[in-house]
């Protein structure tokens, strides 16, 4: 199993190597892993010039999945926009046509007191999000910034999708769905948006091929609402991409902490890059209190979806668990009282529960 490690910037490195901790005791087991790092985002902006270099790319190309940290910090912020960080991971969802993103939103019991919200809203929550990555108004074009007649700066950016964009994403919506509890909830804007209109019309002529699945509509400002309101009533949700990179951030919030939330990007053949869905969070980096289970949980969607492992992906789940029962808890999860772990303490806690 090829795996290529893309730690990136930030808090990336330190949680990359938590992650990496685990493989190493498959390894120690006897599980066929060689990994393979390479740098991507703003170390590889520092190191080649370029945040996604041709020798990254063709690592991932030839590998069977790829582990990613986290890319940027404000140090880029005033580079080209083809040369920052986020433009490295784009093109790598793009050259690699990782179309269907996984971002499941799950609250552990131990962590139900974490959420800002009432315990009762979110016990037992467990949402899974499909987002669309690689259309949209973050890659349709015309875009920019430009002048108009009257010479004032006018910025373009354009929605844009195919139905064959939509359908296939819609597939994985509704296999999600029928693995789960068969509710699927399709969310657009499509009062306004004329490309969320066809989302709209192509979600339900892919819904004749799945008669056991319950599908439903609704709008993306009252998905946000009801995400808040009452977010037990999802099962999973399936959206474009910028809805879905909105409402799976807001998600994360009811789980406790974004530092919780795996996500993996598949493309049809079944390559992944996983990854946690937050940032690289530079005003933590190099502190050592990064919470490093995002990516272990990385690690586990990892086996499920790319490796066909899921034995493994149990076994990470299970050992997650197992630490946050034992009481141990990163800064971001903490509540008022609670001894808080450092990111090497809590990555070496998961690989003790792994050894039991």
């Amino acid at each position: 199993m090829k795996i290529a490690v893309l730690a990136g910037d930030g808090i990336g490195p330190e949680i990359v190597a938590e992650a990496l901790k685990v493989l190493a005791l498959f390894k120690s087991e006897g599980l066929d892993i060689e990994t393979t790092a390479a740098d991507v985002g703003g170390i590889a902006v520092d190191h080649h010039g370029d945040p996604l270099p041709e020798a990254t790319l063709k690592l991932c190309q030839m590998s069977d999945a790829i582990l990613f940290g986290s890319i940027g910090g404000p140090q880029y912020d005033t580079l080209p926009r083809e040369l920052r960080p986020e433009r490295g991971l784009l093109r790598l969802r793009k050259e690699l046509d990782l179309f269907a993103n996984l971002r499941p939103a799950r609250v552990f019991p131990q962590l139900s007191g974490a959420s800002t919200l009432k315990p009762e809203v979110v016990a037992g929550l467990d949402i899974m999000i499909v987002r669309e990555l690689t259309g949209d108004i973050y890659f349709g074009h015309p875009r920019g910034i430009a002048v108009n007649a009257a010479g004032l700066r006018v910025g373009t950016n354009t929605m844009v999708y195919d139905e064959e964009e939509i359908r296939r994403v819609a597939h994985w919506g509704f296999q999600a769905a029928r693995a789960r509890r068969r509710e699927l909830c399709s969310v657009d804007k499509m009062n306004v948006l004329e490309a969320t209109q066809l989302w709209r019309d192509v979600v339900v002529e892919v819904s004749a091929e799945y008669p056991d699945v319950k599908l439903t509509h609704m709008l993306v400002d009252n998905a946000a609402m009801q995400l808040v309101r009452n977010p037990k009533q999802f099962d999973v949700i399936v959206t474009g991409n910028l809805f879905g990179d909105i409402l799976s951030d807001e998600a994360s919030m009811l789980t406790g902490s974004i530092g919780m939330l795996p996500s993996a990007s598949l493309n049809a053949a079944g390559l992944g890059l996983f990854e946690p869905i937050h940032g690289s969070a530079p005003d933590i980096a190099g502190r050592g209190i990064a919470n490093p289970l995002a990516q272990i949980l990385s690690l586990a969607m990892m086996f499920q979806y790319s490796l066909r492992r899921a034995d493994l992906a149990q076994r990470v789940e299970r050992a997650v668990e197992g630490v946050l029962e034992q009481g141990l808890r990163t800064a971001d999860i903490a509540t008022k009282g609670e001894t808080v772990s450092s990111t090497s303490e809590m990555g070496d806690a998961v690989v003790a529960a792994l050894r039991a």
